[in-house]
């Protein structure tokens, strides 16, 4: 029985989902060398470029993701020495998360694999007009 072919635009959604997959995957296969995960890279790295302790509703809103989310991913940051949790000076009902110097090196680390992934894609995307990929894909935003 033959399957129905795809249309074009159904073939390069599928493309776009496949790629988005394959580039995560690497990612968290490089961080995997530094002990950390996408999530936890992804708010040691809001961290960092904060400079300052963020509140929890402030990195749940940087992540894009809800409250509960974060608390659950600063308690595991937390019990892995990357954060720890201080008052917040301005509001005494919160809590805002603080990178630890572990945290930060863990961070710094995981900024490097990154790079090191995002390097070795670049190569392999060399040549292509990038410029009319990025303003084809920013049509989907």
């Amino acid at each position: 029985m033959n399957q129905p072919s795809l249309r074009p635009s159904e073939r390069l959604i599928g493309t776009l989902l496949r790629a988005s997959r394959a580039v995560e995957k690497r990612i968290e296969d490089a961080l995997e060398g530094v002990e950390l995960s996408l999530s936890k890279y992804s708010a040691l790295k809001h961290l960092a470029l904060a400079g300052e302790p963020l509140a929890l509703s402030e990195l749940a809103s940087r992540l894009i993701c809800v409250r509960s989310n974060i608390t659950q991913l600063v308690d595991r940051l937390e019990a892995d020495g990357l954060v720890r949790r201080v008052e917040d000076p301005k509001d005494r009902r919160s809590v805002r998360a603080e990178l630890t110097a572990l945290g930060r090196e863990r961070q710094a680390a995981g900024a490097r694999q990154a790079k090191a992934v995002q390097d070795e894609l670049a190569e392999r995307l060399a040549g292509l007009d990038c410029e009319a990929i990025e303003q084809a894909l920013a049509r989907l935003k």
